[in-house]
Protein backbone atom coordinates (compact mmCIF):
# COMPACT_ATOMS: atom_id res chain seq x y z
CA UNK A 1 0.00 0.00 0.00
CA UNK A 2 1.13 3.62 -0.85
CA UNK A 3 1.91 6.36 2.28
CA UNK A 4 0.64 9.23 1.88
CA UNK A 5 1.69 12.54 3.30
CA UNK A 6 -1.15 12.31 5.77
CA UNK A 7 1.33 8.74 7.08
CA UNK A 8 4.14 11.58 7.81
CA UNK A 9 5.62 11.73 11.22
CA UNK A 10 4.89 15.01 11.53
CA UNK A 11 1.76 14.39 11.48
CA UNK A 12 0.74 12.18 14.50
CA UNK A 13 0.37 15.09 17.38
CA UNK A 14 -3.38 15.68 17.09
CA UNK A 15 -2.61 19.17 17.63
CA UNK A 16 -0.63 19.59 14.71
CA UNK A 17 -3.23 18.35 12.32
CA UNK A 18 -6.27 20.52 13.83
CA UNK A 19 -3.83 23.60 13.43
CA UNK A 20 -3.74 22.98 9.96
CA UNK A 21 -7.25 22.94 9.65
CA UNK A 22 -7.62 26.08 11.73
CA UNK A 23 -4.88 28.28 10.07
CA UNK A 24 -7.32 27.39 6.67
CA UNK A 25 -10.42 28.35 8.52
CA UNK A 26 -8.96 31.56 10.09
CA UNK A 27 -7.22 32.10 6.36
CA UNK A 28 -10.67 31.57 3.88
CA UNK A 29 -12.33 34.04 7.21
CA UNK A 30 -9.29 37.14 6.60
CA UNK A 31 -10.20 36.51 2.84
CA UNK A 32 -14.05 36.93 3.37
CA UNK A 33 -13.87 39.93 5.20
CA UNK A 34 -11.28 41.39 2.60
CA UNK A 35 -13.72 41.00 0.22
CA UNK A 36 -11.83 38.22 -1.53
CA UNK A 37 -14.84 35.47 -1.72
CA UNK A 38 -13.31 33.81 -4.27
CA UNK A 39 -10.01 33.31 -2.25
CA UNK A 40 -12.45 33.03 0.72
CA UNK A 41 -13.87 30.05 -1.21
CA UNK A 42 -10.65 28.28 -2.07
CA UNK A 43 -9.42 28.72 1.56
CA UNK A 44 -12.66 26.71 2.42
CA UNK A 45 -11.75 24.19 -0.02
CA UNK A 46 -8.35 23.77 1.61
CA UNK A 47 -9.94 23.59 4.92
CA UNK A 48 -12.58 21.09 3.42
CA UNK A 49 -9.58 18.61 2.29
CA UNK A 50 -7.80 19.28 5.48
CA UNK A 51 -10.25 17.93 7.89
CA UNK A 52 -11.17 15.21 5.83
CA UNK A 53 -7.32 14.06 5.40
CA UNK A 54 -5.82 14.83 8.24
CA UNK A 55 -9.27 14.47 11.26
CA UNK A 56 -11.81 12.58 9.42
CA UNK A 57 -9.47 9.68 7.58
CA UNK A 58 -6.44 9.84 9.58
CA UNK A 59 -5.03 6.25 10.87
CA UNK A 60 -2.57 6.78 13.40
CA UNK A 61 0.25 4.31 13.21
CA UNK A 62 0.02 1.40 15.31
CA UNK A 63 1.88 1.89 18.68
CA UNK A 64 2.79 -2.37 18.51
CA UNK A 65 4.23 -2.54 15.24
CA UNK A 66 7.93 -3.08 14.91
CA UNK A 67 9.07 0.07 12.95
CA UNK A 68 12.12 -1.95 11.44
CA UNK A 69 9.97 -4.63 10.07
CA UNK A 70 8.98 -3.66 6.36
CA UNK A 71 11.74 -1.59 6.14
CA UNK A 72 14.23 -2.20 3.12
Amino acid sequence: MLKSDADHPFFRPLWRRIAIFVVCVAWAGLEFYGGSRDWGVIALAFAGYAAYVYLFRYNPPDENKDPSIGKE
